[in-house]
């Protein structure tokens, strides 16, 4: 596994006591019917893209506590927890992974091959610095999966409603796709793949299940009004190609006219 900078201590929280709050309120979201139906889902999703990615070291930052990347054949894989606690994600306890600010890894540059964003960007202030910190620590050709709730659906609509300002999920931005897709390409990543799931309402028995994404909608027709996006993404630095240089060749000073220098021509 890629190694924490040997100055860096594992922190307590990366979150203020107000983020706790809202990381607990996420993970209890994520533990009743809705939220589980999302995670089934989310997790068929990944059970098809994360067996075709490969490398050395995968890590995954999570609002909530389940591990998403049992399907990779990545041999190490980690966990990057927000804070330490039981709800802290698949990285807390005393097996945990890391506990450290997500804008501010400890890893080195260019050390990581797949990292998992499960709706972190939805829920943190400054997500664009949370994504140059992930093109930092990803290798070039590296692998980006991004996981966020969509605006442009029925859940986005839902989420306007008053009576559900302040609540999780509903209290978090819901970044719209083509803007995390310009974020990315402004920061060298290539969209392999976006794919939609979910198409009815926030309600459990009527938002379609796993059934929905595996058979339904979202394999067949893909349509970019999902409730759940998952964006796959490739980091691709271009190559700077160097200029062999072309010798013997006159052509080059062909309209140059030679001048007598000034001490030549005061000897004169």
């Amino acid at each position: 596994m890629p190694q924490p900078h040997s100055q860096t201590k594992p922190e307590a929280s990366a979150l203020s006591p107000e983020g706790q709050a809202r990381q607990a309120a996420l993970a209890d979201w994520f533990a009743r019917p809705l939220g589980q139906q999302a995670l089934r889902t989310e997790g068929a999703m990944l059970d098809e893209l994360l067996p075709g990615l490969f490398g050395y070291h995968l890590i995954q930052l999570s609002v909530q506590p389940a591990p998403l990347y049992q399907s990779s054949q990545i041999q190490h894989k980690m966990a990057v927890s927000l804070s330490a606690g039981p709800d802290a994600g698949p990285g807390a306890g005393p097996d945990a992974g890391i506990v450290a600010s997500p804008a501010s890894l400890p890893f080195e540059s260019g050390s990581v091959d797949l990292v998992i964003l499960h709706h972190l960007l939805d829920f943190i202030e400054s997500p664009i610095d949370v994504l140059r910190e992930i093109s930092r620590v990803t290798i070039s050709m590296g692998n980006l999966i991004v996981i966020g709730f969509n605006p442009l659906s029925l859940w986005g609509a839902w989420r306007l409603f008053g009576r559900l300002r302040g609540r999780m999920p509903w209290a978090g931005r819901f970044i719209r796709p083509g803007r995390l897709m310009e974020w990315l390409n402004l920061l060298d990543f290539k969209i392999d793949r976006a794919q939609y799931a979910l198409y009815g309402p926030p309600v459990a028995r009527f938002a379609g299940g796993v059934g929905n994404y595996a058979g339904g909608l979202s394999r067949h027709a893909n349509l970019p009004t999902g409730a759940i996006y998952v964006i796959a993404a490739r980091k691709q630095v271009a190559a700077m190609t160097p200029m062999k240089p072309v010798w013997g060749q006159s052509r080059a000073f062909g309209r140059l006219s030679l001048v007598r220098s000034v001490k030549h021509r005061e000897a004169d």
